[in-house]
């Protein structure tokens, strides 16, 4: 299988990561509620404990409304998938000093390392769209937490609202690759 191929059937089955992005923004837009309008660690817990449902909720959407088709067996980008699947988890060990040091650095810190993540999605997909997602994502995590105690809550809403714009983005990109009219 082309790699080129590889990439559309990745990117056709997930939706040009349309429903993980619903999934990570949904859970990001209720962790930065929670930041605004209730405790910190309750935001902080909801996003992390949150998180580890990301790829199975994202699954079952895909199922319920993407399709029952599993990646093809020779598709060598599925191994890929699962890689980056454990890029933030594996690395969110580094937001625990951070977040002692100062809390208020835990969402701008959770934001770069999401961007980091998106990275590779660049590849999976083969969409420069997640390359758009990550630099904003990264440079939005570091311009607040240089900005001082700006919120606590900032960062989250700003990284809510680029996924589930992206979402969007991402599924427009695919439907019309397909050819499918969007429907309203």
């Amino acid at each position: 299988m082309q790699i080129e191929d590889a990439q559309r059937e990745v990117r056709f089955r997930y939706c040009g990561g349309f429903f993980g992005q619903l999934v990570s923004g949904v859970l990001w837009l209720v962790s930065a509620s929670l930041a605004t309008w209730s405790k910190p660690q309750s935001a902080i817990a909801f996003l992390v404990v949150g998180g580890f449902f990301i790829f199975p909720a994202t699954e079952l959407l895909v199922r319920l409304f993407g399709g029952n088709r599993p990646i093809n067996a020779q598709n060598s980008l599925n191994g890929l998938g699962m890689q980056v699947a454990f890029v933030l988890p594996l690395s969110m060990p580094l937001l625990l000093p951070v977040t002692l040091h100062r809390l208020d650095l835990f969402f701008p810190a959770m934001t770069i390392l999401l961007g980091a993540h998106y990275c590779p999605f660049v590849f999976l997909y083969g969409m420069k769209i997640f390359a758009i997602l990550a630099g904003l994502l990264v440079t939005a995590g570091v311009v607040v937490a240089q900005a001082g105690h700006i919120g606590f809550s900032v960062a989250a809403w700003f990284t809510a609202i680029s996924l589930l714009v992206f979402s969007v983005i991402g599924r427009a990109v695919v439907v019309r690759e397909q050819g499918i009219p969007i429907p309203l």
